[in-house]
């Protein structure tokens, strides 16, 4: 992400961003302007299933969809992840784009296109782990594996750890989320 030179201000951006149709997400990572892909129903299904397993165990808890976050350390890169898990209530109020301070988690299911890689596995965590936030699930349906990444690194971007469990594998969420995900239903919703 570093040493590119930006496409445009986050001020363009976010003006593009407001004004686009419902059927386009835009994020801009890195300066870089991105066109995330819609949810198919598999992935849609994962985070309904991920929503689900958050109430019942941390009801205390919202696992919000599509919400718009500022992110790295310089609040220059705008994200749409697949889900953010944060208090109850805690975007209330918000605009389109929040801080990311106060989220616990955020939450991205690969989409099977040619970005993805460079997208999910790299420019997301680096952001994200830069912005603060304690975790990022990656939900790999490509190569049937969720990555927990913790540890996140202000200074340099993304995370310390890395944390590999394969589809059907029984999966801890550390702290601040502190759940347990039984990952065998994962193995339906990939191609």
């Amino acid at each position: 992400m570093a040493g590119r030179t930006p496409q445009m201000s986050v001020e363009e951006f976010e003006t593009i961003a407001h004004a686009a149709p419902e059927t386009v997400t835009l994020e801009f990572l890195g300066g870089q302007l991105g066109v995330k892909k819609g949810m198919d129903g598999d992935r849609s299904t994962i985070v309904s299933w991920m929503a689900r397993r958050c109430m019942q165990i941390r009801p205390e808890l919202d696992l919000c969809w599509g919400r718009g976050l500022r992110v790295d350390a310089y609040r220059q890169s705008r994200a749409r992840p697949d889900a953010v898990l944060a208090p109850e209530a805690h975007f209330a109020g918000h605009g389109e784009w929040s801080d990311p301070d106060g989220a616990l988690m955020v939450v991205e299911v690969t989409s099977y296109d040619s970005d993805t890689d460079r997208r999910d596995r790299h420019e997301k965590p680096a952001a994200y782990g830069q912005a603060g936030i304690p975790l990022y699930l990656l939900i790999d349906r490509d190569n049937c594996t969720v990555t927990v990444h913790s540890g996140p690194d202000r200074q340099v971007g993304g995370y310390r750890d890395a944390r590999v469990t394969k589809f059907g594998e029984t999966l801890v969420l550390p702290d601040p989320v502190g759940i347990e995900l039984d990952t065998e239903i994962l193995k339906n919703y990939v191609r």
